[in-house]
This record gives C-alpha cells, structure tokens and sequence, in this order.
C-alpha cells in the first residue's frame, strides 16, 4: 500500500505541476491570440481527440491493464510482448487514418467542423497525434508495471517543452491570420510530443534488458489485446464524436440564439479555454488516481482479492471528495475575479457556480470510470460516459440557442449527475461494496459549502473596504482551509494518517 501511495503522491504532483502550467500557458496564449482565434483551436482538438480515440486510448487501456496482470504474475517478459504488438496495432491503424485526414482536411474543416479556417490546425494535429500515441503506450506500460517515476519526470518536462515551443513560436512568428496561428499553436504540441515519444521509448528499451524477451506462444495474442482495445476504443470514439458533436454544436446555436459568428466563436473560445480550465486546475489529483488505481485495482482482480479491491475503492472516493469539494467551493467563490484578472477578458468565470458543480460530479465520474476500467468493467464504463455525453449533447441541441451559455451549464450538471450516479451503481454492485453516503458525500460538501459561505462573506467585505484583490484571495484561501478543516473536526474526521495507509477495508454502514 505504501508503494501506491508513494505513486499517488508523485503523480498528483507531477498532475498538479502540469495542471498550474498548462493553465498560466493557456493564459498566456489567449492573451496572443484573443477569444476568437482560441475558439477556433478549440474546434480543432475534438479532431484530434477523435484520431486518438480511433488510434490509441483501447490500447493504453489494454497496455495497463495487461502489463499489470502480467507484471503481478511474475510474467515480466510477456509485458514487453504487450507493448510490442501493441505498437505495432497502433501504427498499422494510425499511418492510413492520418494519411486520410490529412487529404480530407479541407471537407473536414468546412463540412465538419464549420469553419474553414481550421483546415492547417487538422492537419498538423496528424502527426501529433501519431507521436502522442506511441509516447501514451509506453507511458501506461510503466503505470502497469507501477513504475511512475521514468512517465512522471517526461510529463512534467513535457508541459514546460511544450509551453516554451508553442509561446516561442507565437512570440517570433505573429501576427499572423487565424488559421496560420492556430497551426502554429499545433506545431508547438508536434514538437513538445518528439521529445516526449522518443525519451520514453529510449527510457523504456533501456528497462527491457531486464526481462527475457517473452515467447510468442505466450497469453497475449493480438486477439487478446483488441478484445479489450476495441469496445474501450469503439466507446471512446463515440464519446468522442458526442463531444465533437458538442464543440460544434455551441458556436452554431449561440449563432441561432442571435450572435454573429465571430462573438459566438468568442463566447465558445472564453468558455472552454479560459473559464474550464480555470475549473480544471485541482482535478490533476484525479488524472493521477485513476492511473494507480486502474492497474492496481488490475492485479488485484487477478489475484481474486475482490475484498481488499472494495477497500481501495472507499478510500479513493473519501479521498476524491474531500479534497474536490473544497477546492470548488474555493473557485466559485474567487475563480472569477481570479480568472479575469489572468486572462484580462471580463466574460471569464460567468456561470461559474454550475460548471464548478458539474466538474466536481466529473471528478467522481472519472474516478468510478477508472475504477469499472480496473475491476475489468470496461463496457459498462464506456456505456455509462456515452449516456453522459448524449445528456449534455441534448441540452446543447435545444437550450443553448434559446438560454445562451446558461443552458450548456445545465447540461454540464444534468451530465455529470448522471455519468457519475451510473458509475457509482455499477461500482457498487460489481465491488460488492455499500455506499457510504455521509462519509463520501454529505461529510464532505456539507464541509465545503459552510467553507464556500465565509470565504464568501469575506471577500465582499474586503472588496468593498478597498483591499487589493490579491490579499483578498489569499485572505479567503487560509480561511476558507481553516474553516473547512474545522467542520470536518467537527464531524469526527482525523487527519492522523493518508488515506490509502489503511490495509483493511471496514464495511461500516455510513
């Protein structure tokens, strides 16, 4: 258990760390670039995020889970073979599809996406993608085998590279038309990705001359891994293409609703590049979580100890809540005058209560995901995030053109509410494991919503009586920590030990 803990701790570092830098550069180049050309690189990511859901995101899902069951059989050669054929899947998918898309980049920019000014950001994205992929599959074979440290130390250069090139680029090379500077900002991402790809395949051949080379009548056919890579990917994809459906969807309803397409594009550029990301922040915790858990919740399956795999999944959703719940509340309450102050755009943090509500029951769908795609639950899991998406894709169909932006939020929370309430029941029944509602929910938000009202109270207060913004943030965060760690006292929570050092699992009935 220490071992999984050691891991937590350094990837929710290395998350957080990535997280505050990828949100100062995101603030950086909104500031370059303006709201509207930001909205179009936003068009163009679902494009991206479709290829990888084709291409990588089942076998990543596969590479773990195998690596680990191989690893925890002792079975350290056939874990080379897994990343072997899997690598070998993954080009043999992605040289054709990138080869396509990129003949098809004018349709798709115009057809697809609306906008042709996109059609340059498609293409460069092909062969990000490529190395985003191969660098994704080593990367979860070191998650698999629990070794975090050689993935952490690239992620965390990964985003300072990525940063320095994509700010670089536009620094030397603007001003320049939309469609130009949205291509420039992708080939900033090609050029962080060849660092990351080629330092964790060097890094990895480096660790194979360990293991003996593993035989190919081994348990891992090719047959064996896509059994596992094609409903994961198939589910991604379509997520994917609910998610796309979604992006696109924003800018053309805000146009229905009265907007010309440039403030349409705006609106949809401050949304999801400033004021979600802004959101995003503290979620690096939970990208870390799920890549211990999903491996670990893995070996333990595979060793039949379902017991102790319930007792992981109550502490990692007590952990989850109380440290998202704060952090929301904290948001709400100073993310606004926060966010407007770094992106200097006075639309940002508008709506902020609801998203922050929505993101926080993301946090607990993407833990309960993680844990279905540990306990080998996969399909369930994609079946639950389609239905997710579809709710939020409705509400963008027919509230947005009429409430604005107002009813992409209601969706945000109508989504989230149901992506986590179906990962909760299919985790419940699948762990043989009982909800704990005081302790996982009520504890918790009860905590954080007396933290959200002082902190509240006082920034106004320190507002009105002219103090700096600055002091009044920090003034809210130290109280806002002391009042929520009192009422958590309060309720008889200790803080004696970590949450992941308890080695048996207490099926009390809370």
């Amino acid at each position: 258990m220490s071992t999984i803990l050691a891991g937590t701790l350094l990837l929710t570092a290395t998350g957080l760390f990535s997280q505050v830098v990828g949100f100062l550069y995101r603030m950086m180049v909104s500031r370059l670039i303006g709201a509207e050309t930001m909205g179009l690189y936003q068009l163009v990511m679902p494009v991206y995020s479709m290829l990888m859901s084709v291409t990588a995101v089942g076998l990543t899902v596969a590479v773990s889970t195998l690596s680990a069951r191989y690893h925890a059989l002792g079975d350290s050669g056939t874990v080379r073979l897994v990343l072997r054929r899997a690598v070998r899947n993954f080009l043999l998918i992605a040289l054709p599809l990138g080869l396509a898309v990129a003949a098809l980049s004018d349709p798709i920019s115009v057809y697809l996406l609306g906008d042709a000014r996109t059609r340059l950001g498609v293409v460069v994205m092909v062969p990000c993608m490529l190395l985003t992929g191969v660098e994704n599959l080593h990367k979860h074979c070191f998650y698999g085998i629990g070794r975090v440290r050689p993935p952490a130390a690239v992620e965390t250069a990964e985003q300072l590279i990525r940063a320095g090139a994509v700010l670089g680029l536009l620094i030397v090379l603007l001003p320049r038309s939309a469609e130009e500077t949205v291509g420039i900002i992708a080939l900033g991402m090609v050029l962080c990705e060849v660092f990351s790809a080629c330092t964790l395949t060097l890094l990895f051949r480096r660790h194979w001359r360990r293991f003996p080379p593993g035989e190919p009548g081994a348990d891992v056919s090719g047959k064996r891994l896509m059994s596992i890579a094609v409903p994961v990917g198939a589910t991604s994809l379509l997520g994917t293409l609910l998610g796309s459906a979604n992006a696109v969807l924003i800018p053309a309803k805000l146009v229905e609703g009265g907007m010309t397409l440039s403030e349409a594009m705006a609106e949809f550029g401050v949304l999801s590049g400033m004021t979600l990301p802004l959101l995003g922040l503290p979620t690096g915790f939970i990208g870390a979580l799920c890549l211990v858990m999903v491996p670990d919740l893995s070996r333990r399956t595979a060793k039949g100890d379902r017991r102790a795999a319930g007792g992981f999944l109550d502490r990692v959703m007590s952990a989850t809540s109380l440290l998202m719940a704060p952090a929301m509340a904290l948001l709400t309450v100073i993310g606004p005058s926060v966010g407007r102050a770094m992106f200097k755009d006075p639309r940002v943090g508008e709506l902020m209560l609801p998203l922050a509500v929505g993101t926080l029951l993301g946090c607990w769908q993407s833990v309960l995901s993680g844990a279905l795609n540990g306990l080998g639950l996969q399909s369930r899991a994609a079946r639950n995030a389609i239905i997710s998406d579809a709710v939020q894709l409705a509400f963008t169909f027919f509230a947005v053109s009429r409430f604005g932006l107002a009813g992409f939020a209601a969706g945000y929370v109508a989504s989230g509410l149901a992506g986590a309430g179906l990962n909760l029941a299919s985790v419940l029944r699948a762990a043989e494991l009982r909800v704990k509602w005081f302790r996982w929910f009520v504890r918790p938000l009860l905590s954080a919503a007396l933290m959200g009202l002082w902190c509240n109270l006082l920034f106004r207060v320190m507002l009105d009586a002219g103090c700096g913004q600055g002091w009044s943030v920090l003034a809210c965060s130290l109280l806002g920590l002391v009042v929520y760690a009192a009422a958590l006292l309060a309720q008889g929570v200790t803080f004696s030990r970590p949450a992941f050092s308890r080695p048996t699992f207490s099926r009390e009935k809370k």
